[in-house]
C-alpha cells in the first residue's frame, strides 16, 4: 500500500485488494450517489480493479481511499484524472460517507489533491467540475482555491466548472 498524501485528519491511500466491499458499500447510500454519475455494481467494480491495476504505473493520478487518520476508518473515495484526455490538465474528484459531511474534510482533501497534482511539473491546471445542484462540493472547489469558470457540457449534462493554475 502507498501513501498518496497526509493531511491532519487524512490519510489518502492507496486501495488494498481487499478493501473492494468496503468501496462497493460507500455507493449503496443514495445520498451519497445524489450528484454521482449513475454505475452498476459491475461497473462499480472495474473502477476499482483499474484502479489497483494502475498503481504500478502511477502515483500522480487514480482513485484512492481517504482514511481517518486515527482511527483508520474509511471516509470515502478521491481521484485525480487527466481532464478530457488532457494530461496537462487533472480533474479532481471525490465522495464522503454522510457522518463526515460538513466537517471541512472534503476542503481538506481537495487542497491535498490539489497540491499533489502539482508535484508533477508537467500539470498545468487542477480543474473539477459538479452538477448544477451540488451546491456543497461548489462550495468545497472554492474553498479549497479553485476559480469558478463557464459551466462545461459532458456527455450531454451542463455541469459547473472550476479551475485553477499552477501558481
Amino acid at each position: 500500500m502507498h501513501i498518496i498524501t497526509q493531511t491532519p485528519r487524512l490519510i489518502i491511500r492507496e486501495f488494498l485488494p481487499d478493501e473492494q466491499e468496503t468501496y462497493l458499500h460507500h455507493f449503496t447510500d443514495e445520498e451519497v450517489c445524489l450528484y454521482l454519475p449513475k454505475r452498476t455494481t459491475d461497473e462499480r467494480i472495474n473502477i476499482f480493479q483499474t484502479a489497483l491495476a494502475n498503481y504500478a504505473n502511477t502515483k500522480q493520478a487514480g482513485i484512492w481511499g481517504m482514511f481517518n487518520k486515527q482511527t483508520g476508518e474509511f471516509i470515502g473515495s478521491c481521484l485525480l484524472r487527466p481532464f478530457n484526455g488532457d494530461d496537462k490538465i487533472l480533474e479532481v474528484g471525490y465522495s464522503m460517507d454522510k457522518k463526515y459531511w460538513g466537517q471541512g474534510i472534503g476542503t481538506e482533501m481537495t487542497e491535498a489533491m490539489i497540491a499533489h497534482g502539482f508535484l508533477d511539473t508537467n500539470v498545468d491546471e487542477i480543474v473539477g467540475v459538479t452538477v448544477l445542484e451540488n451546491i456543497g462540493s461548489q462550495r468545497v472547489l472554492e474553498k479549497a482555491g479553485l476559480k469558478r469558470a463557464d459551466n462545461f457540457v459532458r456527455d450531454g449534462l451542463e455541469l459547473a466548472f472550476f479551475r485553477k493554475a499552477r501558481g
